[in-house]
């Protein structure tokens, strides 16, 4: 949930953009840049990849109540979604630094998307799912897991610099 704080301050920067943009000012693409890298890399790679990869499949080797199960398919939907919004919002963002103007309505809708559905996400998270989440997994499952969360997050600089680097032998 610590990582949520993070997210929610990224989203908080975006509908802030979302607003500027609105108010008449051109989008700030350098800074949209930088947000799709952090929501591509960060929030989900990282914040969801740990979610996904390693407490959802763990969930799902318990006997799980109906309702937990509707409630982490919610949650790996939203995953999906968010991911299709930020794909949107990095092509909006490169139409409109080429001078498509008609991309910017696009971005506008697409950066309201965003802050909506961030916000409704993290409180289901947050103050539903991982509390009763918790309740599936023994003290040693959950204290095995958080070390998994740390291995994976020691890995993960490592995947995205190496594909940086063999981007750029591509060249």
């Amino acid at each position: 949930m610590i990582e949520h704080r993070l997210i929610e301050r990224m989203v908080a920067v975006l509908d802030k953009q979302r607003a500027t943009i609105e108010g008449g000012s051109p989008p700030d693409n350098d800074l949209l840049d930088q947000a799709a890298d952090f929501m591509r890399v960060y929030a989900d790679r990282c914040h969801h990849g740990k979610e996904e990869e390693l407490l959802f499949a763990k969930l799902q080797t318990k006997p799980m109540s109906p309702e937990m199960v509707s409630a982490m398919d919610r949650l790996m939907a939203d995953h999906v979604r968010s991911r299709e919004l930020v794909s949107r919002m990095r092509d909006l963002n490169a139409r409109s630094r080429g001078g498509d103007a008609a991309s910017v309505s696009e971005l506008v809708a697409v950066l309201g998307e965003i802050a909506k559905l961030y916000p409704d996400h993290i409180a289901r998270e947050d103050k539903q799912f991982f509390p009763e989440a918790m309740r599936y997994l023994s003290k040693e499952e959950s204290d095995a897991m958080l070390q998994q969360f740390n291995d994976f997050d020691r890995k993960l600089i490592h995947q995205k610099y190496r594909a940086v680097v063999e981007g750029a032998e591509k060249r």
